[in-house]
């Protein structure tokens, strides 16, 4: 079987020559939460074999000129049908694949990426990570884990500043009913989680993360609503509120 790359290493080198090509590569997902998430390890090991990254809309057309030279193979029919959206690539030396989102990041919802992708030089904004994890709708435990994670090694706030921002959630949430509703069901299924006493928490961890999710939370309830999402609100669950999410053929 191929031998992995050290995945965290080949994830800096992609995003270094991005940047010295000018594309704007950001990670999302697991291995970004676990860039940003100290010592990650404490909670459970991950085996991480894909790198899943977000560029900017107006880079999308250096994508696969950049990957070829980067060493990776186009999944040509993959990328042919979705290449505006979303693109896939693979090291042709190991297992490992690297799946871009363009503009947007899109599974069971939409969150917007561009211009917000100068915020962090490695990684998506600590806002959109929370939202890549929490807008699951069948959300297991790693990935509740994954948030939990990411809650305990950020601060909440009102800024991008190295902070989880809640404004900035309010603000996706209160114009999107469905990403509003998927995230609360998440957040409350990662606060079950996070009471698990045989999870390797401390008290002072455990209530710090039960904490930052009660803020997120209790945002969702003050923050502004847009007449859509009251009318959606008034419909509730019994119309599907999310997009259901096909696995991709590597």
């Amino acid at each position: 079987m191929p031998i992995l790359p050290d995945i965290f290493a080949e994830m800096h080198r992609l995003i270094d020559a991005a940047r010295e090509n000018s594309l704007r590569l950001r990670a999302i997902g697991g291995l970004a939460i676990c860039v940003k998430s100290g010592n990650f390890q404490k909670f459970f090991t991950r085996e991480y074999r894909d790198l899943d990254f977000v560029v900017a809309e107006s880079d999308r057309k250096q994508l696969e000129t950049f990957f070829q030279k980067m060493g990776y193979v186009s999944n040509r029919q993959f990328n042919l049908l979705n290449g505006s959206k979303r693109q896939i690539y693979q090291d042709p030396n190991s297992e490992l694949h690297v799946d871009i989102f363009v503009g947007n990041f899109e599974m069971c919802h939409k969150l917007p990426m561009n211009g917000r992708l100068d915020i962090d030089p490695v990684t998506v904004p600590l806002a959109e990570l929370l939202l890549s994890k929490a807008q699951i709708v069948q959300l297991n435990r790693k990935d509740a884990l994954d948030i939990a994670a990411l809650l305990l090694y950020n601060e909440t706030g009102n800024t991008d500043d190295g902070k989880v921002n809640l404004d900035y959630i309010a603000k996706l949430c209160g114009q999107d009913w469905g990403l509003y509703k998927t995230t609360s069901i998440s957040l409350k299924q990662v606060e079950e989680v996070v009471r698990d006493e045989t999870l390797n928490l401390t008290e002072s961890e455990r209530g710090l993360i039960l904490r930052r999710v009660s803020e997120i939370l209790q945002t969702f309830e003050t923050m502004p609503k847009s007449l859509a999402w009251q009318m959606r609100d008034k419909v509730g669950t019994r119309l599907r509120w999310y997009e259901e999410v096909e696995e991709v053929a590597r």
